[in-house]
């Protein structure tokens, strides 16, 4: 453990049961208040009150320089390497805790010397817990769309879950951000589903002031969804939907996600809420949402409905290939409405505009284009 962030450990701590010396300067500033009379009789030469100045001076210093540690699990993925750098910018010290940490953002980056990449892996308790040590905060973004071998839904989304919220809380981590999804259920069909609803559960059992994140569906560059409908819709005369069109999705821009996660780990929201719903400005049916795509990048593509039985039989087929680009899965999650509660807090409570999906659609089409 770096000797700074031991400091700022200690500091946001009782002292009291460290050492005599550590009591007496958490209690100086009370003593120094009292009336007179209660003051003790301190007799200290010049050459004492130098060196006590010294010493306060330098620890005043290095409680300035010192920065709060957030560790963010899942770092290097898609939502994790933005929180990552958005974290960063608000001037933590941050570590990426992922079981690939060559995957972390570019140590050339602005801020990077403030950035620590960590191996570990959420189903090794030895190897959490030594990557929450010293933490102020906890980012839990680790997801899974594709289960492979002991890699489950219940394995990563409940029991590491479960497990990283237990010793967050016993190693003293102050918050908890658990980066969920808007419709999890724990008794829901499906697997996926089911899971994400428990792990919200389990979380707030061992967590009990855990801030629970559900974004909408996410896009941007370089994402599963949007990049993939783009190249799809500019390339396919005809386009089979799921289903009639008819499921309603509040797409979100992954950037807004980051900034909020970072927000209310920085306290700059309402944290007093547990539950944040975030979605983005507009509500589209599917149908709707790839006219809008098609129209934003000149394409004349028809579309066809297709029946989500027929979906679920190409997704069994689809597992069966290695790197399955389409599982059962995500066709279930497009079976659900996925649409922000109204009664829920979300961007616009965190000071956040949400983006539009058109100028990003562009900048996929166009990657000179910002968005």
């Amino acid at each position: 453990m770096r000797p700074s962030i031991h400091l700022a450990w200690l500091s946001t701590r009782s002292c009291s049961r460290y050492s005599p010396q550590l009591r007496w300067k958490i209690r100086e500033p009370v003593i120094a208040a009292a009336p007179a009379l209660a003051r003790p009789a301190l007799s200290l030469s010049p050459e004492v009150h130098v060196g006590v100045a010294s010493v306060k001076a330098r620890d005043q210093q290095v409680r300035r320089d010192a920065r709060p540690v957030v560790t963010v699990f899942g770092g290097t993925g898609f939502l994790g390497r933005r929180i990552v750098r958005r974290l960063l910018k608000h001037d933590f010290e941050v570590r990426a805790v992922s079981r690939r940490p060559e995957q972390s953002p570019s140590p050339l980056e602005p801020n990077a010397a403030r950035l620590i990449s960590m191996r570990a892996d959420v189903q090794n308790e030895p190897e959490v817990v030594a990557a929450l040590a010293g933490s102020y905060a906890v980012v839990n973004c680790v997801s899974l769309y594709v289960e492979s071998g002991h890699n489950t839904f219940k394995a990563l989304h409940v029991d590491a879950a479960a497990r990283l919220s237990r010793l967050a809380r016993e190693a003293g981590v102050d918050r908890l951000a658990h980066i969920s999804g808007i419709g999890a259920d724990p008794n829901s069909s499906s697997r996926y589903i089911r899971a994400r609803g428990q792990g919200e559960e389990v979380v707030q059992a061992a967590f009990p002031k855990a801030i629970m994140i559900r974004p909408a569906v996410m896009f941007g560059p370089d994402d599963a969804f949007l990049t993939n409908l783009v190249k799809l819709l500019r390339v396919l005369p005809v386009f089979p939907m799921f289903g009639r069109g008819e499921t309603k999705l509040q797409p979100v821009y992954v950037e807004d996600v980051a900034e909020a996660v970072t927000r209310l780990i920085a306290n700059k929201g309402a944290t007093s809420q547990r539950v944040y719903e975030l979605g983005g400005p507009q509500i589209f049916t599917y149908e709707e949402l790839l006219r809008t795509i098609a129209r934003h990048i000149g394409a004349r593509t028809k579309f066809m409905p297709m029946p989500f039985a027929l979906w679920h039989s190409v997704g069994w087929i689809s597992e069966h290939v290695p790197g399955a680009s389409l599982t059962r899965n995500q066709i279930e999650l497009m079976e659900q409405d996925t649409v922000a509660s109204r009664e829920l807090p979300g961007l616009p409570e965190l000071a956040i505009e949400p983006t539009a999906i058109e100028p990003v659609v562009l900048k996929i089409e166009r990657p000179s284009v910002r968005a």
